[in-house]
């Protein structure tokens, strides 16, 4: 990985403030943790997303925050990657998943959506499951109304904090070390 590369990490959520502080927001909440340690500012609006670039690690990288629905997501890191120019092995997706107990991170170099939409979404804009995705553990729902939960405000928050800054050292580590390196690293 030569230093003049450009990376990408994407955090996935619903845009607005009614989603903000939900499970299914906890992607874009993970990209707000890196914004925050490396200064980088999310003001920009390019590729129906927000997002900011800077250094991290010695790497350029763009943070983004697709401002599309979770559902929709493909289209934003589909449209970042082709005007960045982005192979799928220069992208992390950071994404809640309702099968990791709460404040599990689990952090892969491909693979299925596992039943994630937003995922499934990106799969299908870029043609690939080959790129690295970062999955932020928030446990399963009480019942049968997995978007009802997901929607829902994170309510483990010292669990949830702790995760967060776990995932986003990870998401450092995969810039750093790579994705087989920070996969033996992070994961729980």
């Amino acid at each position: 990985m030569a230093g003049t590369e450009t990376y990408a990490i994407f955090g996935l959520g619903n845009p607005g403030r009614r989603y903000a502080g939900t499970r299914h927001n906890v992607g874009a909440t993970v990209v707000d943790v890196l914004a925050r340690r490396h200064r980088i500012r999310l003001w920009r609006r390019r590729f129906q997303s927000a997002c900011g670039k800077g250094r991290i690690g010695g790497r350029t990288v763009w943070l983004v925050k697709p401002r599309t629905y979770m559902n929709l997501s493909g289209y934003a890191v589909a449209a970042a990657a082709e005007g960045l120019n982005l192979g799928p092995g220069k992208m992390l997706v950071i994404s809640d998943d309702i099968d990791l107990p709460p404040g599990k991170i689990r952090l892969r170099e491909k693979g299925s959506a596992g039943g994630h939409k937003g995922l499934q979404s990106i799969m299908d804009e870029l043609d690939t499951q080959d790129f690295a995705r970062l999955r932020v553990g928030v446990g399963a729902p009480p019942g049968d109304d997995a978007a009802a939960y997901v929607l829902s405000p994170l309510e483990e928050a010292d669990v949830a904090g702790a995760a967060l800054e776990r995932a986003a050292d990870a998401a450092e580590a995969w810039l750093a070390e790579g994705a087989a390196r920070a996969m033996t690293a992070s994961n729980d």
